[in-house]
């Protein structure tokens, strides 16, 4: 195959939700489908039956939440899938919103009951910020909940989308029949048997015929008619353009759990999804299509296996074709590098791969040489934006609980920082070490891998910060810059890339402080021109 047609079929989405709205259900059900897994596995009240595919850190399997983002990848009808199944809960949303920067479109998965909760906003929110397509699919039909129009006004007006449904339930919870699938013209029937592995569809191209009444019951089959013309009435028409460019949302519904209305969604998605997209680097805009290979790490993830401590940085390819064996530009570091094992995913198992094409993510063993964001090309100086560090909410001091361990701590902690887990900042004063975190779940995680991995007890003590923002002076020789240096000097720490960061302790005191220093910029992201 050409290696324009390589492109053309490849699809690399996100799925994006509230934690329990059942984001990991669909991915294990979009995988049934691809004929990747045999048989799914639920996650259902924290005790894990079968355990998800996709879940494989231990804490994971303990908590039935997903902690890391993982990569999962599938041909379906010809097409190569790349899914990054992200962590819904709000402590690990950093992680979530450095994945949206390596996918082309998103799936938002929304709970039929909760309608659209917190997390979702704010995930939705970054995807609007860089116009990425989004899909809607509303989960758990079979579970009473909220009427079908209320939840696509609430998607309007919470999310901020213009919707359109692809697809209509007929009823809902204890009366849920089926769906209409008004993209394809077909009724699906709910059996609530989730035995069956796909369920048949029955085509159906005019409404109005009896057919639909010996099916669903006339009742049933009025209520669709008429909520179908009410849906033709108040929503556009899907159009393609407008989907792409992020100003339309297809809608679907189903129940992941049950395997219902999975394929509609995924058979639509392979038609309408975008393929690769081209990616602004600080340099120039790169275009997938481009002979020269170019990618970016958007993630590190670190002791994959615990018995070997190797990390894996994973690559999201932009342009150009990865060989494996080739020497590539480490930009950052100026330096070639050679890849002899590159490997590609599907949850646990990966597998060896000899070329990868763009849309494609690519994990690659890693000694310490990655950081979040680089950039690897063929020789071209490139670096690809948008993959910063945000400013974390929950600050401790860690203490070393087993002197005899201190060099496994801080390995570490230093090979988790480099993960991306959290944030470390080195107090100037005395040099004890703090880590930031965007979510207090991270600290237990953090704990837990320091000791599973790496051999190594800490413990935390509070410390009280507001926020961590980054010094950044007009002039660091003025007069204003060197008192400022002086005054604050308690509340001065270094991070992992050797930035000066100010700890305020307080909203006040961070106000007080910027109109004291009006020379010195502070700001909440580490990435700042």
């Amino acid at each position: 195959m050409s290696f324009l047609k390589e492109i053309e079929r490849r699809r690399t989405f996100g799925i994006i939700s509230h934690p329990d709205a059942g984001k990991t259900t669909l991915t294990e059900k979009l995988l049934l489908f691809g004929g990747a897994i045999q048989e799914a596995g639920a996650v259902k009240s924290n005790k894990i039956k079968k355990g998800a595919t996709s879940d494989f850190m231990e804490i994971e399997r303990q908590r039935g939440i997903s902690v890391a983002t993982s990569v999962l990848a599938f041909e379906y009808n010809g097409i190569k899938i790349n899914i990054l199944d992200t962590p819904g809960h709000k402590d690990f949303a950093e992680d979530t919103f450095r994945t949206l920067t390596a996918v082309d479109s998103v799936i938002v998965v929304i709970d039929v009951a909760k309608g659209v909760e917190e997390q979702t906003e704010k995930l939705v929110e970054v995807c609007r910020m860089r116009n990425i397509p989004m899909i809607v699919f509303i989960n758990k039909m079979d579970r009473e909940g909220k009427d079908a129009f209320d939840l696509l006004d609430e998607v309007e007006q919470k999310l901020g989308l213009k919707v359109t449904p692809l697809s209509f339930p007929i009823g809902m919870g204890y009366d849920f029949k089926g769906i209409y699938n008004i993209w394809e013209k077909n009724v699906n029937l709910f059996s609530g048997d989730s035995r069956k592995d796909i369920e048949e569809t029955i085509e159906i191209s005019d409404l109005a015929s009896q057919e639909l009444d010996t099916l669903v019951g006339s009742e049933a089959a009025n209520t669709l008619r008429e909520e179908i013309e009410l849906v033709e009435g108040i929503y556009p028409e899907f159009d393609k353009e407008k989907y792409l460019n992020g100003n339309l949302q297809p809608v679907f519904f189903g129940s992941a759990l049950n395997n219902f209305g999975v394929r509609e969604l995924l058979d639509c998605f392979v038609e309408i999804a975008p393929t690769p997209r081209p990616k602004q680097s600080e340099e120039r805009l790169v275009q997938p299509n481009e002979n020269k290979f170019s990618g970016f790490v958007f993630k590190i993830h670190a002791n994959m296996d615990p018995n070997h401590r190797n990390r894996l940085a994973f690559i999201k390819i932009v342009s150009g074709e990865f060989k494996r064996n080739a020497p590539y530009l480490h930009v950052r570091n100026n330096k070639k590098v050679k890849f002899s094992s590159p490997n590609a995913f599907f949850a646990e198992k990966k597998e060896i791969v000899d070329i990868s094409y763009p849309g494609d993510i690519v994990g690659l063993q890693d000694t310490g040489n990655f950081k979040i964001g680089d950039t690897l090309t063929e020789g071209e100086t490139l670096n690809y934006k948008g993959v910063p560090s945000f400013s974390p909410e929950h600050f401790r001091y860690i203490n070393n609980a087993d002197p005899l361990k201190s060099k496994q701590l801080f390995k570490g902690i230093d090979q988790l920082m480099d993960e991306g887990v959290a944030q470390l900042f080195t107090l100037e004063l005395n040099g004890r070490k703090v880590i930031g975190t965007v979510g207090a779940l991270q600290y237990e995680v953090i704990q837990y891998r320091l000791e599973h991995e790496y051999g190594a007890k800490c413990t935390y003590e509070n410390l009280n910060v507001f926020k961590a923002c980054w010094v950044d002076p007009e002039d660091d020789k003025n007069d204003e810059y060197k008192e400022f240096i002086r005054v604050k000097q308690r509340f001065l720490a270094k991070d992992k890339q050797n930035q000066l960061v100010f700890l305020a302790d307080s909203a006040f005191s961070l106000q007080m402080t910027q109109q004291k220093y009006p020379s010195i910029k502070f700001h909440f992201t580490s990435e700042f021109e």
